[in-house]
């Protein structure tokens, strides 16, 4: 075997047990959740945090959806699943549909200014959103949609638009401008153009841009705390109230069935669709 050959097999040995530590480095938290959202409370107290549950059980995880505490409201987490849908589904739909409408009139428009624009969008996806709080509550008060369903779904998608509007823009960068001059020779208006030449084409940059819109919409706390409102809580937050409930001793089995119930759906997004992911990067959603 040549020296090549065996600096070859030592790289490949040393990037696979660089990916195995990694791997576990990141899932041995989930794991040790996982396996401790399945112990009753006296098997936590008795220190065996590591070990294997004795008689697995899901009575946490009943408990978590349809029992914890959260405040004065004793019916678990459930009640916050079909608010963070109601609130993500929609934020995500509107925030893809107009980015990727800003995208595509940002490449067609052939100007100084289009570039100027693009770079303050840009510079918008630096600026902490925390800072921009205290105006929004203010804005959201006047026009009278603070606390209320339309708000939160507003607010979701006027942050979530510089990213996806860079994002499609880069993407469409990609596209030849003979497809859109042939449209448009053929008669095809703008938004003609758009709806049925362009977004056909879109389908793996809307998958990235929708599972990341998805999962930071799904997991985001401070912004479901300040805009939504009592009614329209997301699970995140009923789930910091159940944890961080003071009556009583903390029942842990409860608080990690919860935050496990909390993160499913964004897991499962990620199974379902994770090769479409890459297919997407691949395509050119990260160039520019």
């Amino acid at each position: 075997m040549s020296a090549t050959s065996r600096k070859s097999d030592i790289g490949t040995i040393g990037l696979y047990a660089f990916l195995l530590a990694s791997a576990i480095f990141f899932l041995l938290p989930i794991a040790l959740v996982v396996l401790n959202s399945l112990k009753p409370m006296d098997e936590i107290r008795a220190g065996s945090l590591l070990a294997l549950p004795a008689a697995p059980s899901f009575d946490a995880w009943r408990v978590a959806w349809s029992e914890a505490c959260s405040g004065l409201d004793c019916h678990g987490i459930s009640p916050g699943l079909w608010n963070s849908f109601k609130i993500t589904i929609p934020a995500v739909i509107i925030s893809i549909l107009f980015g990727a409408l800003n995208g595509f009139a940002l490449t067609e428009w052939k100007s100084g200014l289009s570039n100027a624009t693009m770079f303050l969008i840009s510079v918008a996806l630096f600026v902490p959103y925390q800072s921009m709080i205290y105006p929004t509550v203010i804005m959201l008060s006047r026009v009278g949609l603070f606390g209320t369903y339309p708000g939160i779904v507003a607010v979701h998608v006027i942050f979530g638009l510089p990213f996806t509007t860079l994002v499609f823009r880069n993407f469409y960068l990609g596209i030849p401008g003979e497809i859109t001059k042939a449209a448009r020779m053929e008669g095809a208006s703008f938004l003609r153009t758009f709806f049925s030449v362009i977004l056909p084409m879109s389908t793996n940059i809307i998958l990235v841009v929708a599972i990341l819109q998805f999962t930071g919409i799904w997991n985001d706390y401070l912004l479901g705390l300040i805009f939504a409102g009592n009614d329209n809580m997301p699970m995140t937050v009923q789930l910091n109230n159940i944890v961080s409930n003071t009556r009583g001793a903390a029942i842990l089995n409860v608080n990690m069935a919860a935050s496990l119930l909390t993160a499913l759906p964004a897991l499962v997004v990620y199974f379902l669709s994770g090769r479409y992911f890459v297919r997407g990067i691949a395509a050119g959603a990260v160039k520019g």
